[in-house]
């Protein structure tokens, strides 16, 4: 039995690790595997995240339901066992994020490929250009010749960092065996926004909720995020991001509650407070005391209250206005960032064209797709790692005849 496997990345070399019993190649365009692995988790590579499968199927906005077979069967203390196995030890952070000890994504990749490389002919720097089958036989035209395999995984990835290649591939071979593509979209991602913010550009916000109303429904985190020059990042930025990226966007806003811990009659006495104690100082100055001095502007403009008016002449009227706007501040959406810079792709080939359970395309006999070519994407925590991960698991075994 000949196996191919285009692609270096988590899914397929973990597809190869389990691809026993089988002459298996492997195909990996860039000049080493696991390339996009290096930058993942800040160069750390955070692998997995170890909780329960009960707690690790809410992270996964696309293809639970889908996924639900390969990760029962390889949950993320297998996972952790099997690289572990590969000779890298392994530590829980926050989050039950989990790294290498030492740090490195480096050692992933090394644990990766080892195991991958007991059962597989690793090629590097080989790009695949065309994949056609004749009769039972799969022929991958790439720039050092034509191969034949008896069975095929594609596991390009998505589109997401495109300098890592990942550069969309992978679609074109899916669609050439009659695969339907869901259109990619970035995930995991900053959102831009409308107006100016570029005096925010660098402002850290913690214990904040941002909200956005898209496709007739409401999304809201609470946590940390941050401002760029051109619109918001950070953790919960990203996730909401996730949620809101097959909505159209034109038109909707950005809801920032700068104080979540403060009921709206809480937040009331203390500016009553604040007001009382500072009669003589302008609004403008006052506020310092409650928000960072560079969001300030924007609350108070979108208030109407004049930054100038003494705390001793602030109007309930004006009080209550300046209260929704700390509570609910406003950006109008001009849409995501980039799909080049989003973490990972959303979108991919369509799941009711691929078997769940051994990942075997239901159009081509001996097809079989892992990682994030699939319509698959999970929030950040280890989790669309070990997604690929359980994907070519399932791929590497039926591909292999287990």
């Amino acid at each position: 039995m000949r196996v191919g496997i285009i692609g270096g990345g988590a899914a397929g070399l973990v597809a190869a690790g389990f691809c026993e019993n089988a002459e298996v190649t492997l195909l990996e365009r860039n000049e080493k595997v696991g390339k996009k692995l290096y930058i993942t988790g800040k160069g750390r590579c955070n692998v997995t995240n170890n909780c329960a499968l009960y707690e690790f199927f809410p992270k996964i906005v696309n293809g639970g339901k889908f996924l639900t077979s390969a990760l029962t069967a390889f949950p993320p203390q297998s996972f952790m066992e099997y690289v572990s196995d590969g000779g890298v030890r392994l530590k829980t952070e926050r989050g039950n994020r989990v790294f290498p000890t030492t740090d490195k994504a480096s050692d992933i990749i090394k644990a990766l490929a080892a195991r991958a490389g007991k059962n597989a002919a690793i090629m590097t720097d080989v790009r695949v250009t065309a994949v056609r089958k004749e009769g039972d036989v799969f022929k991958v035209a790439t720039s050092r010749g034509e191969f034949e395999f008896d069975r095929l995984i594609i596991a390009t990835g998505g589109v997401s960092y495109k300098a890592t290649g990942s550069t969309g591939d992978g679609y074109a071979f899916a669609k050439s065996f009659g695969h339907k593509i869901v259109s990619p979209v970035p995930a995991l991602c900053g959102i831009r926004l409308a107006s100016d913010v570029r005096t925010l550009d660098g402002l850290i916000l913690r214990n904040v909720r941002a909200t956005v109303t898209a496709g007739g429904k409401k999304f809201s985190e609470f946590g940390e995020m941050d401002f760029t020059e051109r619109g918001v990042g950070g953790p919960i930025i990203l996730t909401l991001s996730s949620y809101i990226n097959r909505c159209a966007l034109a038109g909707e806003t950005l809801c920032i509650d700068m104080k979540p811990a403060l009921s709206p009659n809480t937040l009331d006495e203390r500016l009553v407070s604040d007001f009382g104690e500072m009669p003589n100082k302008d609004l403008v100055n006052i506020l310092t005391s409650l928000l960072p001095s560079s969001v300030i502007p924007y609350v108070i403009a979108q208030s109407g209250v004049s930054p100038r008016v003494k705390g001793n002449s602030v109007t309930r009227d004006m009080r209550y206005a300046l209260g929704f706007s700390v509570k609910n501040l406003a950006f109008p959406i001009a849409g995501l960032e980039d799909i080049d810079t989003a973490v990972v792709t959303s979108g991919g080939v369509e799941l009711k064209e691929v078997d769940p359970k051994t990942m075997q395309s239901k159009l081509c006999k001996g097809l079989y797709f892992a990682g994030e070519i699939l319509d698959t994407d999970a929030l950040t925590g280890g989790f669309n790692i070990h997604c690929a991960a359980a994907t070519g698991r399932a791929a590497g075994i039926a591909a292999s005849g287990g």
